[in-house]
């Protein structure tokens, strides 16, 4: 017996995924939080039917530390998952990476916890863990408290390398430790992804087959390319990092570095992120990290130094963005939402598509892109209409 509700999308355009032009009139059917077929409008009959101008594959946030006025960093347990996943809704995620940021010792453990619990309990919309710190570099820690950025040994591994049942990204310095532990880490089901790192482009040459998979938040916290020095930046130019996060707010990247990396990296290697944080969906205007106060100012998160401290911006606006700075087709901006992270993540054979199987991951938009509806699994997690209030569960 179905224990979710079968009912029927009819969309007006339906962007299919991976970049594919839209196809016109169709319907979707779900039964029990699955797609089931994918047809004309008209062809199904006898369930509950929803009607949109334009569907796509659920967005996928794989960084965003908090939403809702809740940080994970802070209370990381499964009240608080709920709660980001319903903020980050809004903007048409339909999963997000929950991001545990550089904390002291092996705080991160909690984080581990609550996401195993959330994710075995099938908490709608958690979809994974993605750990940003503490082995980061003391060169480039941004907003990360530096006294708590340390190289990872071998009684972090011993937890790291426990078995998950769920997505898992690991952001770190790979100068700051050795290419055994990238691999054991690769190798236990981690996605490993550069970030808040000085590397030399010649070393990231070095570490290829060690299992690195990406560069987090492109163009921050690392080095500038340089005419003598690529970085991290010129190896997911190349290839050699293979996908790479974005935040395209227009305020931690230029546009024309926008417009750069859509035309010389292209959008099936390109995952934009939100990098939010508690005040995503909230009513919190200024917040701590470590000794460090945030303040939200015309949209932008910086402390009283103007250092960027995280990011305030929804999904959806990320997509008009890279349609307004890097003049990018719909298609392909949707799927820098939604197709690309599943790829990032290596589950793109059950998310990041609209086809039969695949999971009931949806996100429906008006003409204008902005969000109608969040669904995640068969579930509704958001509907335009619907009253919202930031602490509601």
């Amino acid at each position: 017996m179905s224990s979710k509700p079968d009912f029927v999308i009819d969309a007006e355009q339906l962007y299919p995924g991976h970049g594919a032009p839209a196809e016109r009139d169709r319907s979707v059917l779900i039964r029990d939080g699955r797609i089931d077929a994918v047809a004309d409008v008209g062809a199904f009959s006898g369930v509950a039917r929803h009607k949109t101008a334009i569907l796509a594959p659920g967005f996928i946030d794989i960084q965003i530390n908090g939403a809702g006025d809740r940080q994970f960093n802070d209370t990381p347990d499964a009240d608080s998952l709920a709660i980001m996943a319903k903020a980050a809704a809004r903007g048409g995620v339909a999963h997000i990476m929950p991001t545990f940021i550089t904390a002291m010792d092996k705080a991160y453990q909690a984080a581990m916890t609550a996401v195993g619990e959330a994710t075995a309990k099938a908490a709608p919309g958690v979809l994974g863990l993605h750990l940003e710190g503490p082995f980061l570099s003391p060169e480039k820690p941004g907003i990360h408290p530096l006294a708590a950025v340390r190289p990872i040994d071998e009684s972090d591994m011993a937890l790291l390398e426990a078995k998950a049942c769920y997505p898992r990204i690991i952001t770190l310095a790979p100068e700051e430790t050795s290419p055994d532990k990238i691999d054991r880490l690769a190798k236990a089901g981690w996605r490993v992804f550069v970030g808040h790192s000085a590397v030399s482009y010649d070393r990231l040459q070095d570490l290829k087959g060690h299992g690195l998979a990406g560069a987090t938040h492109l163009f921050n916290a690392m080095p500038p390319l340089m005419g003598r020095e690529p970085g991290p930046i010129g190896a997911v130019i190349d290839g050699t990092l293979p996908f790479a996060g974005l935040i395209a707010d227009g305020m931690h990247v230029h546009p024309a570095n926008l417009r750069m990396v859509f035309e010389h990296v292209g959008p099936d290697r390109i995952a934009l992120v939100t990098d939010a944080m508690l005040t995503l969906g909230g009513t919190v205007t200024a917040f701590d990290i470590g000794e460090k106060r945030v303040y939200l100012r015309d949209g932008r998160l910086c402390d009283e130094t103007g250092r960027l401290g995280g990011a305030h911006l929804f999904m959806d606006e990320a997509v008009r963005n890279m349609i307004r700075f890097a003049d990018a087709p719909v298609a392909a901006a949707l799927a820098m939402a939604g197709s690309t992270p599943a790829r990032a993540l290596g589950i793109d054979d059950e998310l990041g598509r609209i086809a039969p199987g695949y999971r009931a991951s949806l996100t429906l938009l008006d003409s204008a892109l902005t969000i109608s509806a969040t669904i995640s699994d068969g579930i509704v997690l958001f509907k335009a209409n619907d009253k919202y209030t930031a602490k509601e569960k």
